[in-house]
């Protein structure tokens, strides 16, 4: 955020990647995600305490784990929404009110990927329960995220630029650390303050082609039918007063990772940085592409992005990251030289809290030898946690990160002949 954020404090002037903004009243702060503790913690720094009036973020970490004075930071539910995260957007939105904010007034909005999760507002008809079971299906359909905020965004009072219309004409700039492929401001944490071009109609599709809608909450499916016929006001198609800035993403993150790269003497290459899919197809295809030669001539490849898994009926315990690792190793049994093989949630979490992902190695082909573990049978039950567990040495467990740009996939060589 210091390389994107400038504050002037002599004529209140605000840069922001180059553009520049007068502070002429006060200043709010506002917001959520995974990395919202961080960032408001940054922002402070950047700006001063005694120029932002008041702050308030949802997060998915402890508040003690950060030292702001004056943006209070909640910790709420991920990835299923709770109370938490409801009391704190509530809070949010009183303060147009208690403060009687206006158009002369600014207001910061933090946002980062889990801001979905950390910052629900659902429609007053629909319970807390309903979104929670909705959102929990979504996730476990093989909906991609672009689907599951289409739907998520329809059930709300603040996703879909609905935030930014609620506070309209007040001008917000947001702050955006994005975890989404192609950077989509639509897509990143719901697009509180971006305009929303999906639908009702595109909204019930996603219901639809997931076969929910027998599974899904009657509530819910009141709300999007209500939305159908034009009973309820559509997300907003333009905002005036909201101007967004993406401030990290995934790419940045892999660019570092390969000047590192470059500077430990390998050759790197970057495949992508949007990378998408089902987990076991793309681990696969990202397999047989490396063993075919199509990179032989780099020895370290990096790759962003985020794959989605189809869950089996009865899953084992894993996530994404692990599943891509463990599935790497049933396709590299025959590499003939030294390979590693990283996939990590920049977040921290792969679906497990306390796991980030995994690292595995034609070491960890040699354990499962060993101890003769059921390698195909695991990656059937999507039960990679327990697979890497068991084997030791393998799972990355970071904490909270306090940001998150997506997945980070690494693959490191050396031939035989070296």
């Amino acid at each position: 955020m210091k390389t994107a954020v400038s504050f002037e404090r002599s004529s209140r002037t605000l840069s922001i990647n180059n553009d520049i903004f007068s502070v002429n009243g006060r200043l709010f702060v506002i917001g959520g995600g995974k990395a919202s503790g961080l960032m408001a913690q940054t922002l402070e720094n950047i700006l001063g305490i005694d120029v932002i009036e008041y702050g308030l973020v949802a997060e998915k970490a402890d508040p003690n784990e950060f030292r702001t004075r004056k943006i209070k930071i909640v910790q709420a539910g991920h990835p299923v929404p709770d109370n938490r995260g409801i009391k704190a957007v509530n809070e949010m939105l009183a303060l147009k009110i208690k403060y009687t904010i206006t158009r002369n007034d600014l207001i910061f909005c933090l946002l980062s990927g889990g801001g979905s999760a950390l910052m629900p507002c659902p429609l007053e008809s629909i319970s807390l329960s309903d979104k929670q079971k909705t959102t929990s299906l979504l996730l476990s359909s093989g909906a991609n995220i672009k689907e599951i905020n289409a739907v998520r965004k329809h059930l709300s009072r603040t996703k879909g630029g609905r935030l930014a219309q609620y506070f309209a004409p007040t001008r917000i700039i947001s702050l955006i650390l994005s975890d989404v492929i192609g950077n989509d401001l639509s897509v990143i944490a719901s697009g509180p303050t971006f305009p929303d071009a999906s639908t009702y109609q595109e909204a019930c599709a996603v219901i639809r082609k997931h076969d929910l809608m027998d599974k899904i909450p009657q509530g819910v499916v009141s709300i999007l039918e209500s939305g159908l016929r034009g009973e309820i006001a559509e997300t907003p198609k333009s905002l005036n007063n909201a101007t967004n800035y993406i401030i990290g993403d995934n790419r940045l993150a892999l660019e570092a990772m390969a000047a590192k790269a470059r500077q430990l003497g390998f050759t790197p290459l970057i495949v992508t940085s949007e990378q998408t899919g089902e987990t076991t197809d793309v681990a696969r295809r990202r397999a047989r592409e490396i063993l075919s030669g199509h990179y032989e001539r780099y020895d370290a490849l990096l790759i962003g992005g985020e794959t989605t898994p189809r869950l089996p009926d009865k899953p084992g315990r894993g996530g994404r990251n692990q599943h891509y690792a463990a599935v790497t190793l049933e396709q590299f049994v025959n590499y003939p030289g030294d390979w590693l093989s990283a996939s990590i949630g920049t977040d921290g979490s792969d679906f497990i809290p306390e796991v980030a992902g995994a690292i595995v190695d034609r070491h960890t082909l040699h354990a499962i030898d060993s101890k003769k573990v059921d390698l195909k049978t695991h990656l059937e039950r999507y039960d990679s946690y327990n697979l890497l567990n068991n084997i030791g040495n393998s799972l990355v467990i970071t904490g909270n990160t306090h940001t998150n740009v997506g997945d980070i996939i690494l693959y490191l060589f050396r031939n035989s002949s070296a």
